[in-house]
């Protein structure tokens, strides 16, 4: 009876040492994932500070040819489909 319990016991030491270790493993990983974050945290905020951000004049000018040529599509597309239009209704 005694080697009986004393191998119940073993068992249920086993099981608890496991989980233990897992328990300790998964403290380990987000201790680690939390080092992880403020470097990478860290890691971007020095990296924007070396960027060299452009003038509100060049903003503006640039933003300015993209709504244009914008526009110049869209004139060009809209002549197409209009062009498109005009020669179905003569076929028709």
């Amino acid at each position: 009876m005694a080697k009986a319990s004393n191998a119940i016991n073993a068992k249920e030491q086993a099981k608890v040492t496991k989980e233990n270790k897992k328990v300790a493993d998964k403290q380990k990983k987000q201790k680690n994932q939390e080092k992880v974050k403020r470097s990478r945290t860290k890691e971007t905020m020095s990296e924007l500070k070396k960027v060299s951000w452009p003038s509100f004049g060049k903003v503006m000018k640039q933003t300015g040819m993209v709504i244009s040529v914008v526009l110049v599509f869209m004139l060009l597309i809209v002549g197409i489909d209009q062009l498109l239009i005009w020669l179905l209704s003569l076929v028709q």
